[in-house]
């Protein structure tokens, strides 16, 4: 399963700047990796996994702005297309091969 995280939040003021990066910041902590600017994913080996790091991102989300959340199997992750330019280098080291199991 992999976890999308899409954002558009506002960055006029200052205290918009801070709350934006607190988020960017908090989502790489929780382990997300940048897809693009504003999307984030993060691969869970469950369903469960997967829907308790939704619920830890929306105890997260700054007042203003818009956030979204989807869970995808790793079939559909897989079926995306890059219409213009090429996966980023850390997009190509995330793999869904690398899921452990306990």
């Amino acid at each position: 399963m992999r976890v999308l995280v899409f954002f558009d939040l506002p960055v006029l003021s200052p205290k918009e700047r801070r709350a934006a990066t607190q988020f960017r910041n908090f989502l790489i902590k929780d382990g997300f990796y940048m897809i693009q600017f504003s999307l984030y994913g993060r691969i869970c080996n469950t369903l469960e996994s997967a829907q308790l790091h939704e619920e830890r991102v929306a105890l997260k989300v700054p007042s203003g702005g818009s956030v979204r959340s989807m869970i995808v199997t790793e079939k559909q992750y897989a079926s995306m297309k890059i219409l213009t330019g090429k996966p980023i280098r850390k997009e190509k080291k995330v793999e869904s091969n690398q899921l452990s199991f306990f």
